[in-house]
């Protein structure tokens, strides 16, 4: 048995050295050197090494012939050095800045090179969908280096190096984080959502040989623990804050999405694309009311869809949401820009399956589309009612619940749960309560679809009396027929509503 132990030992030691002999070689271009002591440097490598030679250096720089360059944002290729070393590196900024990707390929460069053993964490990770593994095996990919990693549902090593990388919530394993040893590099994914207690647990396990924690994260509260390390001056920790115009590759399609928000929220673009410090106050309607979290939908729920239609600059919106409980769970979301009209139902279908057999409530200022939704697939959909203060009424109903949870996948409806909000008396500073007319497409959406259930809560008599004093006429007006409600849900206590 020890014949055999140390024989496939040597085995896979021969086959360790057998790869590094074929594996490529990392350089990095020092900070400050000149273009032709690194071209120097190189021809000396190319002396020695007649393979692949990856060559780190910042975007635009002119790489020797004969390498293969991997371009850094320029305003992060000396934070992410590793001629800089330091204790805590940190990077915070808004989307599309690159941020997350240039950390993935600068983890992969450096296990490559040298053993480690890199911890990557976050707050909240059920499993690796939640984690970062994706982005380091694109990395692995891009950089061709495939043949020298072995992946699988737990790790990630390096057979060249020996190096070796794992994953772990930081909430779910606090206890187990202290007996981790010799990490020498730790990322923190999206840290403005770590708590006090897992940092101050996490950080003196991160121990190894020259041991770093790396950080990245969108500003959010100025109260988060990871303030104190992107606002310190202390010698230990190298800040850096991007935006997405530091990344030289920022696409067309994220473009688009920065100018609508630009264009339609001031305070949520500086948020999201600059990367501030989100403004949370009284103003913010849902403020406090909802979470995110997953789940799957129990059979007896009651499931309401509702649609909210775009106009030239507005998106197309719907959502798929249940009710029980006194919760309200947001399950699904449908948001497009610029969806033609005979392309929505098929877009609809796609982001809420199996909605063309289910009733979609929807804004009954269209009655057009409408009956185009009708006659191209989803026949069940009809004009959600409305009546003067409709909105104000809905958004009480909302608030009404105990509690709103958005599934994880719907990140607009999060977006909108955070940033929709009263506008502001300009003479007083305080809010208003008439809402903005921004960040509420997905919430529409939910409004119509749970209108039914509105008109039935404890304020119902009223609006039905207004309702039925329209007539034919404004049911004519719609192209619906006056609809009354004709069920109650037994999983909703009306008479805990307001």
């Amino acid at each position: 048995m020890a014949d055999t132990k140390l024989r496939r030992a040597m085995e896979q030691y021969v086959a360790q050295q057998m790869r590094a002999v074929d594996a490529p070689v990392v350089v990095w271009l020092g900070l400050g050197e000149p273009q032709e002591q690194f071209a120097e440097r190189i021809r000396v490598i190319q002396s020695m090494h007649n393979g692949r030679i990856l060559a780190a250096v910042p975007y635009g720089f002119a790489s020797p012939d004969g390498v293969e360059p991997v371009e850094f944002p320029p305003k992060l290729f000396p934070l992410l050095h590793p001629q800089a070393p330091s204790r805590y590196r940190v990077i915070d900024g808004g989307r599309g800045s690159a941020k997350s990707h240039s950390v993935a390929c600068a983890i992969v460069l450096d296990i490559f090179m040298n053993k480690k053993r890199v911890l990557m964490t976050r707050e909240i990770m059920r499993s690796l969908r939640e984690s970062s593994q994706h982005l380091i095996v694109e990395k692995i990919d891009a950089l061709n280096l495939t043949p020298f990693f072995t992946v699988t549902d737990r790790e990630i090593t390096c057979t060249v190096s020996g190096s070796e990388i794992i994953f772990v919530g930081l909430f779910a394993n606090l206890n187990s984080l202290k007996s981790l040893e010799n990490i020498s590099l730790c990322w923190i994914e999206e840290s403005e959502s770590v708590s006090a207690q897992s940092l101050a647990i996490l950080t003196p396990t991160i121990r190894g040989p020259n041991p770093e924690i790396w950080m990245t994260l969108n500003q959010d509260s100025p109260d988060a623990p990871v303030m104190q390390y992107v606002n310190s001056t202390r010698d230990d920790i190298a800040h850096c804050h991007v935006d997405f115009t530091d990344n030289p590759w920022f696409p067309d399609a994220l473009n688009s999405e920065r100018l609508y928000l630009e264009s339609v929220d001031a305070d949520a673009y500086a948020h999201i694309w600059l990367g501030g410090i989100r403004r949370v106050s009284d103003a913010i309607i849902f403020n406090r009311k909802w979470i995110v979290d997953d789940f799957t939908p129990l059979p007896e729920w009651n499931q309401y869809i509702g649609v909210d239609f775009g106009f030239s600059a507005d998106p197309s919106a719907a959502v798929e949401c249940y009710v029980a409980d006194n919760r309200l769970y947001i399950h699904r979301e449908m948001w497009g820009l610029h969806i033609e009209l005979n392309a929505l139902s098929q877009a609809i279908e796609q982001a809420l399956p199996g909605s063309r057999n289910k009733v979609l409530l929807c804004d009954s200022a269209r009655p057009e589309t409408i009956s185009f939704l009708r006659t191209s697939g989803h026949e069940n959909a009809r004009a959600a009612a409305k009546w003067p203060g409709s909105i104000l009424d809905g958004i009480s109903f909302l608030r009404s619940f105990e509690k709103i949870i958005a599934h994880p996948r719907c990140v607009r409806t999060v977006e909108e749960l955070k940033n929709y909000s009263y506008k502001i008396d300009r003479l007083t500073g305080l809010p208003t309560t008439e809402p903005q007319d921004r960040n509420n497409h997905l919430l529409d959406s939910v409004r119509y679809a749970l209108s039914d259930l509105i008109t039935q809560s404890k304020n119902g008599a009223g609006i039905l009396q207004w309702y039925a004093r329209q007539g034919a006429a404004d049911a004519e007006n719609t192209q619906e027929p006056l609809r009354l409600p004709h069920y109650r849900n037994p999983s909703l206590n009306i008479s805990s509503l307001s």
